[in-house]
Parts: structure tokens; sequence; C-alpha cells
């Protein structure tokens, strides 16, 4: 699958697309929420998107609200930092929230396929 990666941090974001890429799917990275809204936009292949939490100017939250705001109903799964339960309750209609820690390499595929 054809995956949109959106983060700011482009060292976690290449973390994020290696263990994507490692699972056999194709990642498109981009640096912040803008770049996101016009990558979606503009491929017409992209099947999920993964998206880190804490950026500037459009937060994930944001970015997945606007994107479903323009009808954009590609699984979105939030990535952060911090505790993901306060950002499900927040923002419910979120397909998949997952902590950013040393389990993401087995959390991240197991959502995508959950997903899929």
């Amino acid at each position: 699958m054809r995956i949109l990666v959106v983060d700011d941090d482009p060292l976690a974001g290449a973390m994020t697309s290696a263990v994507l890429e490692e699972d056999g799917h194709e990642v498109v990275f981009v640096e912040n929420g803008i770049e996101a809204t016009e990558a979606v936009s503009d491929d017409d292949q992209l099947g999920m998107i993964v998206s880190d939490m804490n950026m500037p100017l459009v937060s994930g939250i944001d970015l997945f609200q606007t994107l479903r705001e323009q009808g954009c109903a590609l699984p979105f799964i939030l990535l952060t930092g911090d505790d993901p339960a306060p950002l499900l309750a927040e923002e419910p209609k979120l397909d998949g929230c997952l902590m950013k820690d040393a389990m993401l390499e087995e959390n991240l595929p197991a959502m995508i396929k959950k997903l899929t």
C-alpha cells in the first residue's frame, strides 16, 4: 500500500517510513500538514495517512479534520509522544492513535493490518 507519512521531525519521519517500508509499503513523506493536503489532492494512489500529532502550523488532529471536511476518507493513524487516550476522546473518528515508543515497530504494522 502507498502510505503518506506526515512528520515535521525528519528523523522521526524516517523511522516511521522505515517501519512501513519494512512491512512492504511504499511511503510518501512530507513535513507538514499543508504539504500533506497537497499530496492527498495530487496522489490518487494513497491508501492511508500516518501523521504525527504535534507539528507547527497544523496539528495532526487539525489535519485529520481538514481532510475529512474536504471529503478525504483515507484511513488516518495519528502518532503521538503522549497518551493516545485523550486524543481519541477528542477526535473519536480517528481510525487509530498510537504512541511513538519502542513498540511502534510492532504496533504500527498491526494497526495497519487491522484497518485493511
